[in-house]
């Protein structure tokens, strides 16, 4: 049965009758009349013009018209008339397999459908979705201004339609206003996937030891945050408390039978934030009521400080106190454009292989992770090179440790924390094929709330000093090296995790020399020997049973980072539950 076609139609569509005459010859029938009311309906849906629409050829995979046509609006900008261009004899052993569909009286289409809501035989009850039309909608987690000409400024927690998403770091958006322009991709959110992120007391991946001293920073009755469980999939509130006197407390946010959230059987609620609401008013059997949340989560660095900028002009930079120096040169902090702190590693001259690191330099700063030190961008356009990164305010690790031995040395939790925030950055390098050559504590750097960064990755290639030295002319840290490295200069990631046992061996002596005053040579001769480093005295047996993994003398015996990050996690669990 074919449905009947009204008066409207018959203006548009009437012309086509006698083609569906010559159709019927091709075995086409029907759905040649389906599939043209289709074409003339998604055609005037999207409001093209003439010179916008292309001529369609179908083969048999083809979802719409063998025939090709010429569709032009009339001047109130419906559709005219739709005649073919070509009808070639070869398209009729085609099959269509449009959804047989026809055009209403205002030009919207009918279902075909017999009585009843009965689909007409051969053709699904509900239609193809249509996801040309889909539109990705983001929020903005953190503020972000722009500076670069061709980027858009975001305001925390308005949304943004996304326009081109090709690119990792860096995506086009539209503002509320229709202002378009790059923005940072790590400071949004898909609104379909936003959750908890919303909320300023949500913390994410934040360890038990990091929110600790997140909450005894502010020594505030009643401070909290809601972070990830070690037990995946769960939550942790983690609440500071002066009853009896300073310390945090930890519990776990569990679910009931019927999906519901507690801290306390005897109150639950349909979801987290409704519990934190409730708690925010009632103890109801925690040590005290939640009252706030430390402050706003810190802003992340971005991939270059603009999309596609890696080079920066000296001009730009404010240069400051001098943080450091070492066998890079002088390290001093900066500010680019008066708005975003840096450090500006300042090289020697005569130290490093310029051409080659500055071509290496436009893929580092592409890496982006939260325990990577973010590399912004160099001044490469005069000497001495400047190398400018993130700001990282408590400096170097080794530094670090042993400025705080007093108050770090008994705390093995934090000291492992620190530990697996470096097996994290370093497993987002060895997922990307990227060699350190000189993880050492020294190498790694300290921010707010305890924060660890691997730095300085792929330096050791171009930047060259005294403590390297290798007969073969290759130079590399000694203490920190490998059975193959120290033979036959073969570095890997497997050579990296022998450093990543050495440098957790000075977390846990809280900044010691490894080997302690040994010269190189004695060093050589007991590592070739299988000699390893003793277990510092603060350090748990799990701990060191997995430094002793890293210092297996076989590279393929050492477990990768991915692995280590996932033992240690476990450790932690068992320690601090």
């Amino acid at each position: 049965m074919i449905p009947c076609v009204s008066l409207a139609e018959t203006s548009v569509l009437g012309n086509m009758k006698e083609r569906v005459k010559e159709m019927k010859v091709f075995g086409c029938r029907l759905n040649f009349w389906n599939n043209i009311s289709h074409s003339l309906t998604s055609s005037k849906g999207t409001g093209s013009s003439p010179a916008q629409i292309s001529q369609r050829s179908i083969s048999p995979n083809n979802s719409t018209s063998t025939s090709q046509f010429s569709l032009h609006h009339n001047s109130s900008g419906s559709i005219g008339s739709s005649t073919p261009t070509s009808l070639h004899p070869q398209s009729s052993v085609s099959t269509f397999k449009q959804s047989p569909n026809l055009l209403n009286g205002n030009g919207s289409l009918l279902d075909n459908t017999m009585p009843g809501g009965i689909p007409t035989p051969g053709t699904p009850n509900s239609k193809a979705k249509d996801n040309s039309h889909f539109v990705k909608v983001v929020v903005a987690l953190y503020p972000f201004k722009a500076i670069e000409g061709g980027d858009l400024s975001l305001e925390k927690n308005a949304e943004y339609e996304v326009i081109d998403d090709s690119q990792e770091h860096w995506w086009k958006v539209k503002d509320a206003m229709g202002n378009v322009g790059y923005i940072p991709s790590n400071y949004v959110k898909p609104k379909a996937l936003l959750g908890l992120e919303r909320y300023e007391w949500y913390v994410g991946d934040m360890s038990r030891q990091r929110a600790e001293s997140l909450l005894k920073q502010g020594d505030k009755e009643g401070c909290f945050v809601v972070r990830k469980s070690s037990t995946k999939g769960l939550y942790t509130l983690s609440l500071h408390t002066k009853v009896p006197q300073s310390h945090v407390k930890h519990y776990h946010i569990k679910q009931n039978a019927r999906g519901e959230y507690y801290l306390s059987e005897k109150h639950c609620c349909e979801t987290i934030p409704d519990l934190i609401n409730y708690h925010r008013h009632n103890s109801g059997g925690l040590a005290c009521r939640l009252k706030s949340s430390p402050c706003d989560r810190p802003v992340p660095p971005t991939a270059g400080l603009s999309h596609d900028k890696w080079e920066i002009h000296p001009m730009e930079l404010m240069l400051m106190e001098e943080l450091g120096s070492g066998q890079f040169g002088v390290v001093r902090r900066g500010k680019w454009r008066g708005s975003i702190d840096t450090a500006v590693k300042m090289m020697k001259e005569g130290t490093m292989s310029e051409d080659d690191f500055i071509e290496e330099a436009k893929v580092m700063t592409k890496l982006q992770h939260p325990n990577l030190v973010q590399l912004y961008g160099v001044c490469s356009k005069h000497r001495p090179i400047y190398i400018v990164t993130e700001y990282m305010k408590h400096g170097s690790l080794l530094n670090y440790l042993r400025r705080h031995e007093t108050t770090l040395i008994g705390n093995m939790g934090l000291l492992l924390d620190m530990c697996i925030q470096v097996s994290k950055g370093m497993a987002y390098l060895e997922r990307h094929n990227y060699i350190h050559r000189d993880l050492a504590a020294r190498n790694c750097l300290v921010g707010s709330e305890n924060v660890v960064k691997v730095a300085d990755f792929g330096l050791a290639r171009y930047v060259l000093d005294d403590q390297y030295t290798s007969s073969g002319g290759t130079k590399f840290p000694i203490k920190w090296a490998p059975p193959e490295v120290l033979n036959y200069t073969r570095f890997s990631s497997k050579s990296d995790v022998w450093a990543y046992g050495v440098l957790m061996w000075e977390v846990f002596t809280c900044g010691k020399m490894p080997y302690g005053r040994l010269k190189n040579t004695e060093v050589v001769e007991r590592v070739q020997r299988g000699i390893i480093l003793e277990k510092p005295k603060s350090c748990a047996k799990e701990i060191y049973d997995v430094m002793k993994k890293c210092w297996s003398h076989g590279p393929e015996e050492r477990p990768s980072f991915r692995v280590l990050k996932e033992q240690l996690a476990l450790v932690a669990q068992t320690l601090t539950d």
